[in-house]
């Protein structure tokens, strides 16, 4: 583990906008600089740095972090190798503590015993890669398959040998819990512990920062199941990886697209193709994060499945999950493979080039959209017409891309012989009105007012000090309230106390449960920076936002104090407790 003191340290040093700088060129822009986004297309700046809060925002595509983050997502660097990049940069030496001390947030990846989760994947990743090695059947399975030992290096693949106890060797205590917390071992009832992966290909699952989060393990020949993967752990939720993600970034973004797969082996024989560009999802189907992760990397993501009904189903869920995620400018298309063809038998019998042309002619959203619902129908009639208008409904409703969902709803409109208002009318979709004049102090998109404070607290850190949190306590568990907002707000400004230097929240919450909130925090704090609002104004901003928060959150717990009287009655320590929260309301708390 890396201190967290260290890491905020080392933040403060680094000039963020020098590390941006020599790989992506920055403007002035006011107070920050700003250049076209380096992880999606677009042709005028939303990419925003700030030298100030020592972060960059891209208001195109959610792109967020820190110096760290840049040279993870941009140069494809592990957490460790960032951080001991801009330490090497700045003379310092990087130092290291055990994952419990006080203070680190990193919990998630040790076990209860304190045991270092992360490192017991990458022993486990080391053994199966050495184990390998010793296995003519598997490597003969694999050069079958036309896979070279530079790209089985790349990718980390391995071998998981027959025996139900190998991993013996690998951990001296094998009775670990943690070899179960991490899908490696199981305990049957008698209590015999063996080992879950045997006699099978092993694929490591690598996760943004570069650890090794889960395995695939895929049968030599004939078996079930082909595919065994890790279990959900504490490490590893397979609705938010996506196999071989972390190799492909840099392919990604020159290319400038991804394929999506079905397996592992697509993946690597692509790769060996040099179709780098590819991921796969990991036993489930393709998820709206799974979705949005790509996004973040590209402005298209072509679907590769099999022609078969299964593949058509699997695109059509595809297809379902991507829809409340496109913006325009994003392009999602679908390809099917010939009849008995996957990526990897096709690549290897066609070549790069003809796999290239078929992603090419891929069908885009809309087609495929449109093509689906229509052979379900008789368009002929009035009926089947209806009736495609009325499957269509909730998936239009689904888009949030507005010239996307006009051009959709125009097409609906021919197909189903009705005018394009006809439809809106139809599908309840309003006009959108044109938008309004910008004004000097365009104030945040509206957000919770519990997010609003945390902004503000952000922007100015030593007013927020002041404060008394203590006021907060009255919202926990209360309905209504939400808690998850409510605990991160009070970490906040127990952090604005108790440190004497800014903090770099998103840096300090990386990996935490709340990261994404905060993530979101941050990027806020450029658009109240952009507003044009003096020190005064932003102070006095946030001790009205404090007095609105502190309302609402009496008000609820008075709320929920008198719904406790109807039903049990009260205690005359609860009178007095909503006596006082009404005189409170009503006068506002003093600053």
């Amino acid at each position: 583990m890396i201190p967290q003191s260290f890491i905020q340290d080392l933040l403060h040093r680094v000039d963020i906008v020098d590390v941006i700088d020599r790989h992506v060129k920055l403007k002035k822009a006011g107070t920050n600089f700003s250049a076209c986004c380096p992880f999606h297309s677009e042709k005028s700046p939303s990419f925003t740095v700030s030298p100030t809060k020592q972060f960059y925002h891209c208001f195109g595509c959610g792109a967020h972090g820190t110096a760290i983050s840049f040279l993870m997502e941009y140069s494809g660097l592990g957490f460790v190798e960032a951080v001991k990049d801009l330490a090497q940069n700045l003379g310092l030496t990087v130092p290291e503590e055990r994952g419990d001390q006080p203070g680190n947030y990193r919990s998630r990846t040790h076990s209860e015993e304190g045991e270092d989760l992360n490192a017991i994947m990458l022993t486990a990743a080391h053994f199966y890669r050495a184990a390998l090695k010793d296995a003519p059947e598997a490597i003969a399975y694999l050069k079958k398959r036309g896979l070279s030992g530079d790209i089985a290096k790349k990718f980390g693949v391995g071998y998981a040998p027959e025996g139900w106890q190998n991993l013996e060797r690998a951990y001296p205590n094998y009775q670990s819990g943690a070899l179960t917390t991490v899908g490696l071992v199981k305990q049957n009832d008698e209590g015999r512990r063996y080992d879950i992966f045997r006699d099978r290909i092993m694929f490591p699952i690598v996760d943004v920062k570069g650890n090794v989060i889960g395995f695939g393990g895929r049968v030599l020949e004939t078996g079930e199941p082909k595919y065994l993967n890790s279990p959900e752990t504490p490490l590893f939720e397979k609705g938010r990886e996506l196999y071989g993600l972390y190799q492909a970034r840099r392919a990604i973004r020159d290319a400038g697209r991804a394929i999506v797969v079905e397996g592992y082996m697509d993946v690597v024989a692509l790769a060996q193709h040099g179709i780098e560009y590819a991921v796969a999802t990991l036993g489930t189907a393709t998820t709206p994060m799974h979705v949005q992760k790509l996004l973040r990397q590209t402005d298209e993501i072509v679907y590769c499945f099999d022609g078969d009904n299964a593949g058509r189903r699997a695109a059509w869920r595809a297809l379902e999950n991507s829809l409340g995620q496109l913006a325009d400018g994003k392009q999602v298309r679908f390809l099917f493979l010939p009849q008995g063809e996957d990526p990897d038998s096709y690549v290897r019998q066609h070549g790069r080039e003809n796999f290239e042309a078929l992603l090419d002619s891929a069908k885009t959203l809309s087609q495929f959209l449109l093509d689906e619902l229509s052979s379900r129908v008789d368009r002929s009639t009035s009926e089947g017409r209806a009736r495609l208008l009325q499957e269509a409904k909730p998936l239009v409703k689904e888009i949030t891309a507005p010239m996307l969902s006009l051009m959709l709803r125009k097409r609906l409109a021919e197909l189903a012989g009705i005018t394009q208002q006809e439809l809106d009318a139809e599908f309840q979709i309003k006009s959108q009105p044109s938008a309004a004049p910008a004004h000097r102090r365009a104030l945040p998109a509206q957000r919770s007012m519990m997010q609003m404070v945390m902004e503000l607290a952000t922007l100015d850190p030593a007013v927020a000090a002041k404060v008394d949190r203590a006021s907060l306590a009255d919202g926990v568990g209360v309905p209504g309230i939400d808690q998850n907002e409510l605990r991160a707000l009070r970490h906040l400004l127990d952090l604005t106390k108790n440190d004497d230097k800014p903090l770099n929240i998103g840096e300090y919450f990386r990996g935490a449960e709340d990261e994404a909130l905060f993530a979101a925090v941050e990027a806020g704090t450029l658009r109240w920076q952009a507003s044009g609002l003096t020190g005064a104004e932003v102070e006095a901003e946030f001790h009205g936002a404090w007095r609105q928060l502190l309302d609402r959150i009496r008000r609820a717990r008075g709320n929920a104090l008198l719904e406790k009287r109807a039903q049990q009655g009260w205690s005359a320590d609860e009178q007095a407790q909503f006596l006082l929260l009404q005189q409170q309301v009503t006068t506002p708390a003093a600053h």
